[in-house]
């Protein structure tokens, strides 16, 4: 079987739920935080939207130097879904490529040093599609917080029964 029919609708379905989750984002709240470590919603909404992009990166480079790399942040819910929406594109279309470019290496650097390297398979896998469940509990948490409904993921929500 071809990797990309395996990791294309897996994205979608991750895209989807994600989506979801950042429509219950209250839009006088972009600036709250649970904690003064914690990212604010603003920044965790925006970083749930680029994670697409990264499946691109991992696809399209062999490496990523993290000393660039600076975080885009979207200013309210609607940019943060259209970003989402246009690197979900991106990203499938990224995936659509011959079983044997997900064996090729890629490395993670920073500060000149190698964090990781691993096949582009196992970045996907083991980095870049667990961001989505990752951010998106953090996100519920704040939800939850916040008095807000939690949509319900890969199983019902106490407040979607």
């Amino acid at each position: 079987m071809e990797i990309q029919k395996l990791l294309i609708p897996e994205l979608e379905h991750e895209v989807a739920l994600t989506e979801k989750f950042l429509r219950r984002i209250p839009k006088d709240k972009l600036d709250w935080r649970p904690h003064p470590k914690s990212m604010s919603i603003k920044q965790l909404g925006s970083h749930l939207a680029e994670l697409p992009s990264w499946v691109v990166g991992t696809m399209s480079q062999d490496e990523m130097i993290m000393d660039e790399y600076k975080p885009p942040i979207n200013d309210n819910v609607d940019d943060m879904i259209k970003t989402l929406k246009s690197a979900a594109k991106e990203a499938a279309d990224s995936l659509k490529v011959a079983n044997s470019e997900y064996d090729k290496k890629w490395k993670m650097i920073q500060g000149g040093k190698t964090v990781m390297e691993m096949p582009k398979y196992q970045v996907l896998r083991g980095m870049v599609l667990n961001q989505f469940p990752h951010h998106r509990a953090q996100l519920g948490v704040c939800l939850r917080l916040l008095n807000e409904s939690v949509p319900a993921t890969y199983g019902p929500s106490a407040d979607e029964q």
